[in-house]
């Protein structure tokens, strides 16, 4: 099996990632199968403690115990393209992207593998059957999905080349100052609470992070924005919005709190896709309309205003 890591997973210790995709397999089997030589990465032998780096080619045969069956469920997708190597799904808020080891049921995969069966990319291993990137289980949108293996090692690079363009709609919390900005700060893993990310000096292991912010709309106590992503870090949009003391509305996790609007956490949603279509070279440009959880939030506002 191949892996390539990619901008989410990197700074993470080979032994925990590989425990992550493989969760019926403990870590100290893991961390032997490493230390014996029967794992690769970039055609090398590490060390269970090695950082991954995006674009890192992990290899090994067939781990033991490593076949674990994620069921195909029959979940209504909404679908936006579709051609013979890969598919672009607007997933809901509240669907997981893929199982975890707590959570195999009702994900995006589940969905995936109703529809597609075995035509997934399995670069990524049976819990990730398709998956190219990534969005939060309460983030709406647009994501990518692999039919095959080359479509997901073009993608993939792709995105490792920042040669895909992907916006993101929000509502922050607060009268954000200025019309537009470009947040530029490193990100890296919380040092006390490492279940988050957090604006980390690169000197202490954070990456660089970019975003493009431009106000759409302004309400006295939340501004409607628009962003584009740079760079595609963990939570990147999340950390870098709350760092500059406007969190994603309803963002618990980052700060944000419960706001006036209830929804099922933050409003957040990928709204715009652009990227180059596997074999063909064509363009694709895809847009979808606001989410329910931005609409809510804004009718409430507007409502208010008036």
């Amino acid at each position: 099996m191949i892996i390539f890591v990619d901008e989410n997973d990197e700074n993470t210790r080979i032994d925990n990632y590989l425990s992550g995709l493989f969760p019926d397999i403990s870590r100290s089997k893991i961390q032997g199968f490493i230390k014996t030589g029967n794992i690769f990465v970039n055609n090398s032998v590490k060390k269970p403690a090695y950082t991954l780096k995006n674009g890192d080619k992990i290899e090994f045969e067939k781990l033991e115990n490593e076949e674990i069956k994620i069921e195909p469920q029959n979940i209504p997708l909404d679908i936006v393209y579709e051609d013979e190597n890969m598919l672009v799904v607007n997933k809901p808020s509240g669907m997981l992207t893929h199982p975890t080891s707590t959570e195999r049921e009702n994900t995006l995969v589940n969905a995936l593998l109703y529809k597609c069966g075995d035509n997934l990319s399995d670069i990524n291993g049976e819990f990730r059957r398709g998956i190219v990137h990534r969005l939060d289980r309460n983030t709406s949108g647009l994501l990518m999905i692999a039919k095959n293996n080359m479509a997901h090692e073009f993608l993939a690079q792709e995105i490792k080349d920042h040669a895909i363009t992907k916006k993101y709609r929000a509502i922050l919390k607060g009268n954000y100052n200025g019309d537009e900005d470009r947040i530029d700060l490193p990100i890296g893993r919380h040092p006390k609470q490492p279940h988050k990310m957090a604006v980390v000096p690169v000197k202490d292991g954070g990456k660089e992070s970019v975003t493009l912010l431009k106000v759409l709309e302004r309400f006295k106590e939340a501004t409607y924005v628009e962003l584009t992503l740079i760079t595609g870090r963990t939570h990147q949009i999340r950390v870098h919005t709350s760092y500059m003391k406007h969190p994603v509305y309803n963002d618990t996790l980052y700060g944000a709190g419960e706001g006036r609007v209830k929804t099922d956490e933050q409003v957040l949603q990928s709204y715009y896709l652009r990227f180059t279509k596997p074999v063909t070279g064509e363009i694709i440009e895809l847009e979808i309309e606001p989410d329910e959880k931005i609409n809510k939030v804004l009718k409430f506002y507007r409502n208010r205003r008036n």
